[in-house]
């Protein structure tokens, strides 16, 4: 009984020391920090690590649009053709094509012309595109055949789905040889009416049978798309297709970098599209099948998704030419290296900000934005320029910045009785608000300054976007010391009175003149933008109303014209200034053609210009009439031009290969990870520290110290009493 006593107080005597003791012996035995969320195999290979907020809502690539979906399908498919990775300007390269397209011009009678025809005689462009052969595709269940070599999953039964719950259920797997006809396909289901593709109306104008195409299949199943002839695509044999396009477009070649033009094997749809899969989200939307460097191997949307090398994937090599200065940054030391480098990337779901910012600073994440929360704790601006704070320089963290080949504006409806029309009248209204809405201030509180005021509807790094004082909006700006300086508000309040309302005073009501802004700001957090833009406007006396909706009302405004002012923006699909200045073009108008040109413009001269621009190739001729068409909108005012957003990307010391590059989506290939300089620095960087558990534990030992020592005395006197009672109980 005394030795059971004492080794009870003996446990409460030695329990923090012992804890900590524990804790102690824990992190000595360990490689691996405490809190390391990874596997400890994981810690020596080639793993990329980073995060996403949003989850993917498309896979397929016929109908995935959005910048997050990109980010997983284009590092899975390949189009034929691909942005060159270093290269400045932007340049199109063979992916999985032998090489760049041979474009043939015809006229109407279907002779052949040459390169330099006058594009009025073109009828029609052939883009002939050759095939690498021995490309094959990703393992996949789709494939998978018997001996006989029948597909072994494309008719099963129900009780064979009902025992499915994911992709990885299936025993076996299978690949092929990529060919022409895959492409030829994509194209196919591109037209197809139940795909729902968002670029299926622009396509039509363009891809000769395109349409026709889209009527035919309308009302029949998707096994006849495997079939049914398009007139104007072809395969000409296993590894060669023809596109035909109506008249000259030479912005067709950016698109056959896109995904929507990547190959789709057609067993894909037959395996996908079996009664009951949809119903287990095992779908095309939820598991790619593609050639590219990468598969997915797991799709948790709302924990993880992951991506594994492919082990089907055909050579590709790393380039072995940029532009200057990228060899002495290192970008060349992998020249001529098959490609990828990486063997798997995990991508973990993080709605919050702050926790994503700490596994950065961790090393847990490789790679990371800066949201406003952790802004000022990685970035300094000393003497005008960016840098990071010591804290982040200390860790061997690099900055990467850019401005996108993106433009966010306000615009001006102008359909609209008071602010739209073509009158010197609204124009000077346009004017004096275009010069009233300070976007410098703008990107400085809403962009913590990662942002470039647009000067004309071309960003940088697009053709026909010009740097210095040939390049500035001389309605809204004047060329001082070397830069734009906005003009005066003086100047803007002179603007608004030429049209008509002196001090902002609507003639008409003696009242301050009321504008509209529809808006789909309808949050508490967008209360400060709306306040912001409000005394913008209340610089020149208007009295700016506030219309916030959710976004399928504002779109509905949108379509029927009834908004007023607004803020939209876009981002380039390809680096070519057709692709902006169709934002303007009288006949893409969102009222009377269903088309982008959102504020519903329309200049006849800017419409020639844009027709004749469109289809010349880059040089003076074409950025001489790039000059008239700014100078057009710089003048109507259509937008208020608002700015160009500028990246911040942080990247750890062990990321290598790594050069901005906004139209190319599949960078991930290039990228090169040290995992034996990661698990160091995480180590180092994630020790734990003991102190506060081992000063918790003698504050504990404080506090139960009184209340052993008394339980001690008790048991002391108690122990004669109960031998007392052991010895009469013996007798």
């Amino acid at each position: 009984m005394s030795s059971l006593l004492s080794i009870k107080f003996c446990r409460a005597d030695i329990f923090p020391s012992a804890l900590f003791c524990l804790a102690a012996l824990l992190v000595a035995c360990s490689d691996s920090p405490w809190n390391d969320p990874y596997p400890k195999q994981d810690d020596k290979q080639a793993v990329l690590y980073m995060s996403f907020a949003e989850r993917p809502k498309h896979l397929d690539p016929a109908v995935a649009y959005s910048e997050n979906e990109y980010a997983f399908i284009a590092q899975i498919y390949e189009p034929p053709l691909q942005y060159h990775y270093l290269k400045r300007p932007y340049q199109l390269t063979p992916l999985a094509a032998a090489r760049l397209p041979d474009i043939r011009y015809y006229d109407r009678q279907g002779h052949k012309l040459g390169a330099d025809a006058d594009p009025q005689d073109i009828a029609y462009s052939d883009y002939l595109l050759e095939i690498k052969p021995g490309i094959r595709f990703q393992p996949h269940p789709a494939f998978a055949q018997d001996k006989e070599g029948r597909y072994r999953y494309h008719h099963l039964d129900k009780n064979a789905v009902d025992a499915l719950a994911t992709l990885n259920d299936f025993a076996e797997t299978g690949t092929r040889e990529l060919t022409a006809e895959d492409y030829v396909y994509q194209i196919k289901r591109l037209a197809y009416p139940k795909t729902q593709s968002p670029i299926a109306e622009m396509m039509k104008n363009y891809i000769v049978g395109f349409d026709d195409f889209a009527k035919i299949s309308a009302d029949k199943s998707k096994a006849v798309l495997k079939t049914l002839p398009i007139a104007g695509v072809e395969a000409l044999d296993r590894y060669h297709y023809r596109i035909r396009i109506k008249g000259k477009y030479p912005q067709f070649s950016y698109w056959l970098a896109m995904p929507f033009f990547a190959p789709m094997p057609w067993e894909a749809d037959a395996f996908y599209d079996q009664p009951g899969f949809s119903d287990k989200n095992i779908t095309l939307d939820w598991y790619p099948v593609g050639t590219g460097p990468y598969f997915l191997a797991e799709n948790n949307p709302n924990r993880r998704m992951m991506l594994v090398k492919n082990p089907n994937f055909h050579f590709e090599a790393y380039p072995s030419e940029g532009e200057s200065g990228d060899a002495e940054k290192g970008l060349l030391a992998d020249a001529g290296k098959p490609l990828p480098f990486i063997d798997k990337v995990v991508v973990t779901l993080e709605k919050e900000t702050i926790p994503n910012w700490s596994k950065f600073l961790q090393g847990y994440y490789d790679s990371s934005g800066i949201a406003s929360d952790s802004f000022d704790q990685a970035i300094q601006f000393t003497g005008g320029g960016v840098t990071l704070t010591d804290s982040l320089k200390e860790k061997g963290i690099r900055l990467y910045t850019s401005v996108e080949t993106s433009i966010f504006y306000m615009g001006f409806n102008m359909l609209d009785a008071t602010v739209g029309g073509d009158s010197d009248q609204t124009r000077k209204l346009r004017q004096a608000i275009a010069i009233a809405i300070d976007y410098e201030e703008f990107i400085a509180i809403f962009r913590n300054e990662r942002g470039v005021p647009a000067q004309g509807a071309i960003p940088p790094g697009i053709f026909g976007n010009e740097p210095g004082e040939a390049g500035i909006n001389s309605y809204v700006y004047d060329w001082v010391d070397g830069k734009p300086r906005r003009k005066s508000i003086e100047t803007a309040r002179k603007l608004i009175a030429e049209a008509g309302y002196p001090n902002g005073v609507d003639p008409k009501t003696k009242e301050p003149m009321i504008l509209y802004f529809d808006t789909t700001a309808t949050s508490v957090d967008d209360k400060p933008l709306m306040s912001w833009y409000r005394k913008q406007f209340q610089k020149l006396g208007i009295q700016l109303v506030i219309r916030a909706t959710d976004y399928n009302r504002f779109q509905q405004k949108m379509s029927a014209g009834n908004a007023q002012i607004y803020v939209w923006g876009w981002n380039a699909d390809y680096p070519d200034p057709e692709n902006f200045f169709a934002l303007l073009y009288g006949f893409n108008g969102k009222v009377k053609h269903s088309g982008e040109n959102s504020g519903n413009y329309q200049n006849p001269e800017f419409d020639r210009l844009f027709e004749q621009m469109r289809n010349m190739e880059n040089g003076e001729q074409r950025l001489q009439i790039i000059r008239q068409m700014q100078a057009i909108i710089r003048r109507d005012a259509p937008w208020v031009f608002g700015f160009h957003p500028k990246t911040f990307s942080l990247y750890h010391s062990w990321a290598s290969n790594l050069k901005p590059n906004l139209m190319a989506n599949n960078r991930l290939k290039y990228v090169r990870i040290d995992p034996v300089q990661r698990a160091e620095l995480r180590k180092r960087w994630n020790r734990p520290v003991f102190w506060p558990l081992a000063a918790a534990g003698v504050l504990v030992a404080l506090l139960f110290a009184p209340a052993v020592q008394a339980y001690r005395r008790r048991a002391k006197r108690s122990l004669p009493a109960a031998l007392a009672n052991q010895t009469e109980v013996l007798r």
